[in-house]
């Protein structure tokens, strides 16, 4: 291995590690620059302790937001890296459909700065599994790729097998959250080969991006179906109204 290493150090020394969005130059690992990162809408602040959108204000104890008070959750708590817009839509859609998977490696590190405040104690990490024909046609699934970097970033146990696609569904952009419902049900299973290892543990889900939640709601109520302690998520970008 000692020099496969000096290989990437060679490389990084004759390529710098360049800005993930703009390919501007950047010191220490992949990342991006001072301008991209201000144009990416990090989260930070208050949020929905339910969706991760956010709040206004400031308060000292977890508070929701309108549209997760009047349709409660099925899920403990969740978080996102940043907002769907700008420089960080690119990020996903690279992410998703340019098979950037180094971006899914930068994205450990910010995933679980998101996740610290809702942490539960020996968490699973599962993604948000892809019906097997998309995964045929893109070569992969984008939430996984984040999955394994978080877990890898957080030394937790990584389970990507853990939830399968049993129908595939229309695509979802323009629908409303009814609309995502009624294609998403039943749509997400277990593995029965899996249930016993996650009986009574702590689930994080993982997405590229949350829109409605209504996909997030099918995949934790796939595993609630089963004896876990709790079901929480964390996701690269989180879409608003406006988005």
């Amino acid at each position: 291995m000692g020099w496969r290493a000096g290989i990437q150090t060679l490389v990084g020394t004759v390529y710098p590690t360049t800005c993930l969005s703009c390919g501007t130059p950047v010191e220490g690992e992949a990342g991006l620059c001072s301008k991209c990162w201000l144009g990416s809408n990090f989260i930070a602040g208050l949020v929905c302790n339910t969706c991760g959108g956010p709040l206004p204000g400031a308060s000292l104890q977890e508070e929701l937001c309108d549209a997760c008070i009047q349709t409660p959750r099925n899920w403990t708590a969740a978080r996102a890296t940043f907002l769907y817009q700008g420089e960080a839509r690119k990020l996903v859609w690279q992410l998703k459909y340019a098979d950037r998977a180094e971006i899914a490696t930068a994205a450990g590190p910010w995933l679980l700065k998101a996740l610290e405040p809702i942490l539960p104690e020996n968490p699973v990490i599962v993604p948000v599994p892809l019906h097997w024909t998309r995964l045929f046609k893109r070569k992969y699934n984008q939430s996984e790729l984040l999955s394994a970097s978080l877990a890898k970033k957080g030394q937790f146990q990584h389970m990507p097998a853990l939830l399968k696609r049993t129908k595939r569904t229309p695509p979802l952009i323009g629908l409303n959250r009814a609309e995502r419902q009624a294609h998403l049900l039943g749509a997400i299973k277990v593995q029965h080969k899996l249930v016993e290892q996650m009986s009574g543990r702590h689930i994080v889900l993982v997405d590229d991006v949350m829109t409605t939640g209504s996909t997030l709601g099918a995949a934790a109520e796939a595993c609630l179906s089963h004896n876990v302690a709790s079901v929480r998520a964390v996701f690269l970008a989180r879409a608003t109204k406006n988005d």
